[in-house]
Formats: C-alpha cells, sequence, structure tokens
C-alpha cells in the first residue's frame, strides 16, 4: 500500500499565492492550512478546494508547525509555503518514495528560487534546501523565531527534484518580510546572550555583499543580483541594528 501523504501549509494573508500552492498539492491524500487569522480572501480560497483549514494564533513559524504536526492525519509530512508550489517532477518523486517506502526519517528539498519574477542562478541561493519532507513522528522544528530546521532522529536524504519559491514578487513584499524576519534575528541573539558591537554594524553587512555577490557569483545574476546581495546586506544590519537597540548601549540614546 505505501505511505500517505499530509501536506500542511502555513498562510497568513496570501489571497495572492495560495490559489496556485493548493493547485500543486491537490494530489495529496490531505491537505491542511493553518490560518493565522487571515484578513484577505485566503480562508475563502482554501475553502473553495475543500481542504482542511485551521486557524491558531501565530507565535513564529516554529512553533506554528510544530502545533498543527501531532494534529495530521499521516505520519508523512511536506511543509509548503504559500508562495512555494510543488512541481510535476517533485511530486513524482515524492510518490515513488512513499510508494516503496522512505528509507529515510525525512529529505532535503532543493528550492528554485526566483526574485521579481526571474530565477536567481547564483548569490548562494543555488545551493537552498529546506528539511520539508519528513516523519512527523522523528521530526520537530527548533525553537527559534526565524531560519528553524527540523530537527530530525535519524538520517536524512536529499531529493534531486526541487520546489518553485516565488520569493519576492516586488520590492514591498521584501521590505515587509524584511522588517519582520530582522526583528525574530535580533530576538534569537538576544536569546543567546548576543549583543551588537561596532563591528557587527561596520563589517558583517558590506562582508555578506562580498560573499553573496563575488565569492557566490551574485554578479552573473545582473541587476536582480546586485539588487538580491544588497537587500542581503541590508538585512544583516538591519538585524545587528536592532539588536543594539535592544542591548543597553542602545537605551536612552
Amino acid at each position: 500500500m505505501g505511505e500517505k501523504l499530509t501536506v500542511i501549509v502555513p498562510a497568513f494573508n496570501e489571497e495572492r499565492n495560495i490559489r496556485e500552492c493548493l493547485e500543486s498539492v491537490t494530489w495529496a491524500d490531505e491537505v491542511i492550512v493553518v490560518d493565522s487569522f487571515s484578513t484577505d480572501a485566503t480562508p475563502e480560497i482554501c475553502r473553495s478546494f475543500g481542504v482542511k483549514l485551521v486557524q491558531h494564533e501565530y507565535l513564529n513559524s516554529a512553533a506554528q508547525k510544530n502545533w498543527i504536526l501531532p494534529q495530521t492525519r499521516h505520519r508523512w509530512v511536506l511543509i509548503v509555503d504559500a508562495d512555494e508550489r510543488v512541481t510535476p517532477a517533485l511530486r513524482q518523486e515524492i510518490a515513488g518514495l512513499l510508494g516503496r517506502g522512505p528509507d529515510c526519517g525525512g529529505y532535503w528539498v532543493r528550492r528554485r528560487n526566483r526574485f521579481m519574477g526571474k530565477e536567481i542562478r547564483f548569490c548562494g541561493w543555488q545551493r537552498d534546501k529546506v528539511l520539508r519532507f519528513f516523519d512527523r513522528d522523528r521530526g520537530r522544528y527548533e525553537e527559534k523565531h526565524v531560519h528553524a530546521e527540523v530537527q530530525l532522529e535519524g538520517k536524512a536524504g536529499v531529493l534531486r527534484s526541487a520546489l518553485s519559491h516565488d520569493s519576492y514578487r516586488d520590492f514591498s513584499s521584501y521590505l515587509r518580510k524584511l522588517d519582520r524576519y530582522t526583528d525574530w534575528g535580533a530576538q534569537d541573539l538576544v536569546k543567546k546572550g548576543r549583543r551588537a558591537s561596532v563591528f557587527d554594524l561596520v563589517f558583517r553587512p558590506p562582508a555578506r555583499f562580498f560573499r553573496m555577490y563575488v565569492l557566490q557569483l551574485g554578479v552573473l545574476d545582473g541587476v536582480r543580483g546586485l539588487m538580491v546581495c544588497t537587500l542581503g546586506a541590508t538585512s544583516v544590519f538591519m538585524k545587528y541594528a536592532k539588536l543594539w537597540r535592544q542591548s543597553a548601549g542602545g537605551r536612552g540614546t
């Protein structure tokens, strides 16, 4: 018989993305959208697909996923963000694994990332992969606000096929995420007892730009590559600036 699959889609105000996302996962045995009380048409679109829609207050990405994992009907889960699409090749590879029985506790999934409508082939994005397909009884997200990864019992494999990720369609969407993610990144550093220094503010941002644009060949992605690398450096500066503001040096000045 093989294993069955539950797809989990976290969402908040994703009316621009959710329809195409759900269209790419309708083949799964169960689809659950975990909505953080959207105020746009996201819930109505989800109901039109007949998927299971649950609403839960959002604390952070890891907490949201850990909350829903025990509630799935099937052990094997695939996490898909609303701005991602499961390609036919990825669907076929996952179905094949489930049919013969997975030989790992989970699998890394590569992502093909698009920025303002075009795929970014360098900038370090070419190595992007996430552990999204796993046995929920053997995996749980680490307690972090941002970039939390699954802590898996047992070995992890790597799938050949990739998710399609339309990460930033315009500057507005990037800036909204930048503000949110740098807040969370600073909070994670505070939890680790970190404090920002002049070194962090002055040297880390250009170092990030140099790594992405030169060492990771972002220059080959043209103008979009320049934008991605500059925004990457900006996000580093913002994270440490927010960390400084929360430290003793930032209070009262």
